[in-house]
């Protein structure tokens, strides 16, 4: 059996872009959960700066992370996302999880 794949990002607003990134987010969602081999895609908004945002994220396996990231929408995001907001993304591996 595969592995899972977690992916966390963290998306900081540019100047006065709080909004059009918090849309472009907002519009990630309901495609992402969609997908086949999605288990989990929460959108987040750190509580001491509201111009941050985290993704956490959650695929079946390699395939599926591979699938969201050729999916139109995605391909939208990455079209936009560096207009928007300065991105971290991870992607990790479990060591020890329940």
């Amino acid at each position: 059996m595969s592995a899972s794949i977690k992916v966390f990002a963290v998306l900081t607003a540019k100047e006065g872009r709080a909004g059009e990134l918090e849309e472009l987010l907002r519009g990630m969602v309901g495609p992402s959960r969609a997908e086949d081999g999605n288990i989990r895609y929460d959108l987040w908004r750190d509580a001491e700066l509201p111009t941050r945002f985290m993704l956490d994220e959650l695929y079946l396996d390699e395939a599926a992370a591979a699938a969201h990231k050729a999916s139109r929408h995605f391909q939208h995001y990455l079209s936009r996302i560096g207009e928007l907001a300065d991105r971290l993304p991870m992607t990790v591996r479990a060591v020890d999880v329940v």
